[in-house]
């Protein structure tokens, strides 16, 4: 298929201008918090008085810098964008993922990064306002909610499972570079397909090894029946610190972080926001 005929189906199918805009905005939103994420871990990394932290730590260093509470305002609007684009892609299915049990999971889990990111823009709001804090949504605070249900540790059990099973498929798109298949490839010049690639390849394998740890840390408040086990991204950056040759582990994800920010700037741009696309 040439340009001309990719870009001309590419437009039929795209997604309500207002869905898309707040969709792209939400993106590049979320990869500024990235960002932000893997410069305290590097600073962690190399300082000797740093400290990991997660998406609500960032928020909170966010708000003590100057111009602090418009930023948090652009990021908890950018990331309302960001969560109705997951809510699309979960009951929707633009992706075309389907209702067989490989799909069903993937859309769940857009389901549940929809809440999750609901929570972290609720924060910061919270936090622009001076109404509050942005722990109210922490990944203690969630389990914690969810423990008190019936079943209650079976759904954080699965919770964990389905935030290991996304973890493990940002690798592998990673590794095998699928990403790439989201993005408008005909739009972009030469430079930026490059960054685009680095970015998506190094920082998806960053973010997957930190989801699975997640992950892991959900399974375990199941089978333990404490919320004091779940960890969030901080508490992950701050257990591979603790491993052998940690300062190194986390400076290397704290890069891969930083990158994974880019890498989401990168789809705010130039994502395929659309209904029925199956890729290249």
């Amino acid at each position: 298929m040439n340009t001309s005929t990719a870009h001309a189906k590419d437009k039929m199918r795209e997604a309500k201008p207002w869905v898309r805009r707040f969709g792209r905005f939400g993106y590049m939103t979320k990869g500024v918090v990235y960002g932000m994420i893997g410069i305290l871990a590097a600073l962690a990394a190399f300082g000797p008085g740093g400290d990991t932290t997660g998406t609500s730590g960032a928020l909170q260093s966010i708000a003590e810098m100057q111009f602090g509470d418009f930023v948090l305002w652009v990021i908890g609007i950018g990331l309302i964008g960001y969560i109705m684009w997951d809510f699309i892609k979960a009951f929707k299915d633009p992706e075309n993922e389907g209702n067989d049990a490989k799909g069903l999971i993937k859309r769940t889990g857009y389901f549940i990064s929809g809440i999750i990111y609901a929570n972290l823009a609720f924060g910061a709001i919270k936090l622009a306002s001076h109404t509050g804090n942005a722990e109210g949504g922490g990944e203690k605070t969630i389990s914690a909610k969810l423990m008190e249900q019936p079943f209650g540790e079976w759904i954080v059990g699965l919770v964990g499972v389905i935030i290991i099973g996304y973890g493990l498929y940002e690798l592998y798109s990673g590794v095998k570079e699928k990403f790439m298949d989201k993005f408008k490839t005909y739009e972009m010049n030469e430079k930026e397909r490059k960054i685009a690639r680095l970015s998506g390849k190094i920082g998806l394998n960053a973010r997957g090894v930190v989801l699975s740890m997640v992950g892991f840390f959900f399974i375990r408040t199941a089978y333990t029946n404490n919320p004091e086990e779940s960890k969030g991204l901080g508490g992950a950056l701050a257990e591979l610190a603790r491993q052998p040759f940690g300062q190194l582990i986390l400076a290397m994800v704290a890069l891969g972080l930083i990158l994974y920010g880019i890498y989401q700037i990168i789809r705010g741009r130039y994502q395929h926001m659309n209904f029925g696309y199956h890729g290249k």
